[in-house]
């Protein structure tokens, strides 16, 4: 871990990720449950045994329409007053890192084409648009690879593709260079975007690349005084582009400050462990600072995973249960197989919130991907959850399981994703993923009917999570995700073999 920049809390003289992981979901269960919070503190291998508590804390915050909240806002204070911002040895708190001095010069990349509309989406080699797309869906939603809220989002955005002009609009890309990082997209609408991403000459070439040919406009920060201008070449900017947002967050917002006027800040980082973290907790810094330091109206944008816990609603159980009734395993062969704990249902009971409404837990947590993981993104929805409590709009949409190469680079989820075609979960490609959560993002931010605008009602806080969910058929499987998991992986390895 960097001397500099964004930095776990130091506890015993050491800066324990596992300590303040658990201490984070405890700060939040205080505000919802006692003893939930007694029993995390109490878990002595949280990077072993966190799943359970995390799944638990989404289960007891849903007794009341408050709870959610309440448990986001305790979780994100926490972390935002345990974690710090050090420069040359100097800790300063995280809330005031951006107030730092730090400057970033700018080279801009227009496009020039002319903005075209229309939903256009790539799958399996063909380009879905129109009765086609709207075909597709209607078989995701039969399917239970996506709620049929999905399907009234695309149909909207079908009808309206006057959304899709976003010429006056500016995105603000963290993590531009990744594969989720609906760049090309958003760029082919017409966007601004400013581009944030690490340097190297190799990431900023591809980055630079996605605007040619587009409507759009492409922001690049460059290091000062390295003497890039309009006559430079495009391997002279991308050897200066990039700046770090866990070391430079001070000169990336002011960077990104000098720009003026309303924005989207769409947080598109992965890292391995608890750089993840870090990352969150950075863009979540730079974010508020944009929104209450700046007088900028900002627009924060997350993609969910759907390897997660989220509260559903009767008609999810009651889909998954009618799929495990007619699915080809006979009883005969069920009750050996759920004997060592294989194909066991998804959901066994349902909850009832204060007011009598049934719930449960879809528990698609992967013990595989690890607590820092976890964190990381379990606090971009509390921020929603926050930022949408206080009347602000949010876009932050379930995203399917997809083949990206930060995934499949792990053996058994590889595995795992090459067999999950078996047992009904369909594994997206990163092409199709990103038009669809690029298209989800537009309808966020024009649809007055979607769950991100806060004059929209909505029944329980968690709505916002599972309006137009796309989660690959995890939430309505007739199994519990992780009783099939190994099995998947099994057959996943047979079918690559083969």
């Amino acid at each position: 871990m960097s001397d500099n920049g964004v930095q776990f809390p130091e506890q015993d003289g050491r800066r324990s990720t596992t300590a303040t992981g658990r201490a984070a979901f405890a700060a939040a269960a205080d505000a919802v449950d006692n003893r939930l919070a007694r029993r995390i503190r109490a878990t002595s291998d949280w990077r072993k045994n966190y799943v359970a508590p995390a799944r638990d804390l989404v289960a007891v915050s849903g007794r009341d329409a408050e709870l959610p909240v309440a448990a986001a806002c305790a979780g994100l204070e926490y972390l935002s007053g345990a974690f710090g911002f050090v420069v040359d040895g100097a800790e300063h708190p995280l809330a005031l890192a951006c107030e730092l001095p730090g400057a970033l010069a700018t080279r801009s990349f227009p496009g020039g084409a002319a903005v075209r509309t229309g939903l256009e989406i790539p799958y399996r080699g063909r380009t879905l648009e129109g009765s086609d797309l709207r075909a597709q869906v209607r078989r995701w939603v039969a399917a239970g690879v996506v709620e049929p809220s999905f399907q009234v989002a695309v149909d909207a955005m079908i009808d309206n593709p006057d959304w899709l002009d976003l010429s006056h609009t500016t995105i603000v890309m963290l993590g531009a260079g990744a594969e989720l990082a609906p760049l090309r997209e958003l760029l082919s609408w017409g966007a601004q975007v400013l581009a944030i991403d690490l340097p190297g000459p190799g990431v900023w070439r591809r980055i630079i690349a996605a605007v040619e040919g587009t409507p759009g406009i492409l922001q690049v920060p460059v290091a000062p005084g390295a003497g890039i201008g309009p006559g430079s070449s495009i391997d002279d900017v991308a050897d200066a582009a990039g700046a770090d947002l866990l070391t430079e967050l001070p000169a990336i917002a002011s960077w990104i400050s000098s720009f003026g006027g309303d924005l989207v800040l769409g947080n598109y980082l992965y890292a391995d462990g608890a750089t993840n973290v870090r990352l969150s907790l950075a863009a979540d810094a730079l974010m508020t600072h944009l929104a209450d330091t700046c007088g900028v109206h900002t627009v924060p944008a997350f993609l969910a995973t759907p390897t997660d816990a989220f509260q559903v609603g009767p008609d999810v159980v009651l889909d998954s249960r009618e799929r495990w009734r007619h699915h080809h395993l006979a009883r005969a062969t069920r009750l050996p197989l759920r004997a060592a704990n294989l194909f066991q249902p998804h959901y066994v009971d349902m909850m009832r919130d204060d007011t009598g409404v049934q719930y449960a837990v879809a528990d698609c947590l992967v013990p595989q991907q690890g607590p820092n993981y976890l964190l990381a993104k379990r606090m971009q929805r509390w921020r929603a959850l926050d930022w949408r409590n206080r009347g602000r709009r949010v876009s932050l949409n379930v995203a399917p399981a997809t083949r990206t190469r930060s995934v499949v680079k792990n053996r058994m989820l590889a595995a795992a994703y090459a067999g999950a075609g078996r047992f009904g979960l369909e594994i997206f490609e990163p092409a199709t993923t990103n038009a669809l959560m690029a298209a989800m993002l537009v309808r966020d931010l024009r649809d007055p009917r979607s769950a991100a605008d806060p004059a929209v009602e909505l029944a329980h806080p968690t709505q916002l999570f599972t309006d137009a969910a796309a989660h690959g058929g995890l939430w309505r499987s007739p199994f519990s995700p992780r009783s099939v998991l190994g099995v998947a992986a099994v057959v996943g390895m047979i079918e690559r073999a083969a």
